[in-house]
């Protein structure tokens, strides 16, 4: 296979007469004579020229939409509208035959992201999509690039665990027994001690705690893989599988991670903005094409690229649960009965809808929830002195809700020992997590941040579907 140069490349270098091999995939050819070109490198196309008296007409014949094709010719000034170069072809050669009666991405349809969703093998070649995965493959290089330039030692954390690190008990059970006969015990349940670990073992549901083992030997780790919940809910925000960037840290309070966390999102964003405008612009035009079909009152107040400005311009606002549910309390909606979850006294759990209340009615900006009630928050979050509330945080996006969950850990090992046995959990077999408060304990804390939900924010998406190329769903499990 010859060498290829990228349509990304030479769209770039603007520069003319010199020869090159491109390949690609055909997104249109008319006249018998111009084929649009596309490697994915760009949504832009070039435009490739043939010769009608020196082509084969046979060959020409299997120049279709969706036929993968290399092109070998020399880069020429463009006369057409559109493009400021073209490629001259002096041989073509048919790498894949594509039959148009039968591909489903052909130009003259505009297919929904529902049906794109199933063919999602064939969707990457749109351009929505197109734009959506370089979107997402720069946000996941500007995770790894903001912790390492910071010194943070990326581990892995395992995706079979024996604990339920959330305590929500919505989790993939993971066996080699055979469940139409499994081995029992004398009580009649599940002999999982002949099972493949000789234990009960599921998917991880977060690496938080495994993260915090690592950051009580190195200082700064952060973890970024899948994670899975096995919670059956059809929303356009939920997913069964999706991927989590956890970082946990030595020596660091509830302020620390505050801070951690807003410049860790304000420098993924950038680095989006500065390396992929291009394809947020087209996005953004997506969007205003969408919000076209809205009622007024729904629609952004702000066009995508602006609101990513937006974000990286202005501080989050930071105040205290206790703060969020006064506000909610004298709220319209909640007086005039318009939230479906009313809010009527402290402890109340927050729901998606006061969540964007607080961003895109109240304050108009990512909102930072801090010291919340102990009861609602998970076993492992550090205790305030007034014995009700927890150092924990969320931070709050506009259309998305909750994108940050975070805390100072308990590094006490008499209150979360304390805790653990108040909430029944398995305080003997959790020995290698209390080890780390028996031995050399010190402040600490982490986030975790779900990346669909950071993908879904920054490409202006409206489907948590749309920003994993293979969604895994309640009852969809395809390719």
């Amino acid at each position: 296979m010859s060498q290829r140069v990228k349509v990304k490349q030479i769209l770039l270098d603007d520069k003319t007469n010199y020869e090159v091999t491109v390949k690609g995939w055909v997104r249109s050819f008319r006249n018998n004579q111009f084929i649009a070109l596309n490697d994915g490198s760009t949504n832009n196309n070039l435009q490739v020229v043939i010769s009608q008296e020196n082509t084969d007409p046979a060959l020409v014949k299997r120049i279709t939409s969706g036929a993968a094709i290399s092109v070998t010719g020399e880069i020429i000034p463009s006369q057409g509208k559109g493009q400021k170069v073209e490629l001259k072809a002096q041989t073509l050669e048919i790498l894949g035959d594509c039959d148009p009666e039968q591909y489903p991405l052909q130009l003259k349809n505009r297919p929904s992201l529902e049906y794109l969703r199933e063919i999602a093998h064939l969707r990457f070649r749109t351009n929505t999509f197109g734009a959506v995965f370089r979107v997402r493959h720069t946000l996941a290089y500007a995770v790894h690039k903001f912790f390492n330039d910071r010194g943070f030692v990326y581990l892995h954390t395992p995706i079979i665990t024996a604990s339920d690190a959330e305590g929500a008990g919505e989790m993939f059970r993971v066996t080699t027994l055979d469940m139409k006969k499994p081995p029992l015990d004398d009580a009649g349940n599940i002999d999982y001690k002949q099972d493949f670990f000789g234990r009960s073992t599921n998917l991880t549901v977060s690496g938080q705690l495994e993260g915090e083992l690592g950051a009580m030997a190195f200082g700064d780790i952060y973890t970024f893989g899948p994670t899975f919940r096995a919670e059956n809910s059809n929303t356009a925000r939920h997913l069964a599988e999706f991927w989590m960037i956890e970082p946990e840290m030595a020596f660091y309070e509830l302020k620390d991670n505050m801070d951690l966390a807003e410049a860790f999102i304000k420098y993924v964003i950038g680095y989006a903005l500065e390396h992929n405008r291009e394809d947020l612009e087209f996005l953004a035009q997506r969007l205003e094409e969408e919000e076209k079909q809205k009622p007024q009152a729904e629609r952004s107040e702000l066009k995508l690229v602006d609101k990513l400005e937006f974000v990286l311009n202005n501080e989050f606002e930071r105040l205290t649960y206790t703060e969020a549910i006064d506000i909610l309390k004298n709220s319209k909606p909640n007086k005039n009965k318009k939230f479906n979850y009313l809010i009527e006294e402290w402890g109340a759990d927050l729901q998606s809808e006061h969540e964007r209340y607080l961003v895109e009615k109240h304050f108009k900006k990512p909102v930072i929830l801090t010291d919340y009630p102990a009861a609602i928050k998970s076993f492992y979050m550090k205790q305030n002195d007034d014995g009700k509330t927890v150092r924990a945080m969320d931070i709050l996006f506009p259309g998305i809700g909750e994108i940050v969950g975070g805390s100072q850990r308990e590094e006490n090992y008499d209150k979360l020992v304390k805790r653990m046995e108040e909430l029944h959990l398995p305080v003997e077999e959790m020995y290698w997590y209390l080890d780390t408060r028996r031995f050399g304990s010190a402040p600490h804390a982490g986030f975790g941040l779900g990346f669909e939900r950071l993908v879904l924010f920054v490409t202006g998406m409206t489907n948590i579907r749309d920003v994993i190329a293979f969604p895994r769903t309640p009852g969809s499990a395809d390719f």
